[in-house]
């Protein structure tokens, strides 16, 4: 089941006031938890594993980038979409999507985040130069948390 999938069920869960939902598909077991809080936690189990992924978030689509502008200078955030695992390359031995001093476009991939073994391309919204590479490479990331920090023109 992938994260799309998921915040499906999460607005199915939403229309129908719903605070928890289980799913069985193809040996693997999905629960969601709706807290008192409206945060969601959304538990998958499968065959040997366990993983537990919390604010998952239906309003926000995978692969695009939320940003936020920063008052200091021309900087904006380019933040984390989702929960999950942050890489720069596409592979261990690849270059980085991007590196400090380059050009960002609008829609240009700039990293991936890896949320139940799906990798998620996240896409500048922003055009800009790179400034800093705030997330490090191969670490966990939180919904919302700033990953590079661009400077626009």
């Amino acid at each position: 089941m992938n994260l799309k999938e998921i915040k499906e069920l999460i607005n199915l869960m939403n229309e129908n006031d719903l605070l928890e939902l289980e799913i069985e598909r193809e040996g693997t077991k999905i629960r969601i938890k709706k807290s008192s809080s409206g945060k969601f936690e959304t538990i998958s189990e499968e065959p040997g594993a366990r993983r537990v992924i919390e604010n998952i978030r239906p309003d926000v689509a995978p692969g695009t980038a939320k940003t936020e502008a920063v008052p200091d200078k021309n900087l904006i955030a380019i933040n984390a979409p989702m929960v999950g695992t942050f890489y720069r390359t596409a592979s261990p031995e690849a270059k980085p999507y991007v590196e400090i001093g380059q050009q960002v476009e609008v829609g240009q991939i700039v990293c991936i985040i890896e949320a139940m073994k799906l990798m998620n391309e996240i896409k500048s919204e922003v055009k800009g130069k790179v400034v800093e590479v705030i997330a490090e490479n191969a670490t966990p990331v939180e919904y919302g948390q700033a990953l590079f920090m661009v400077e626009t023109a």
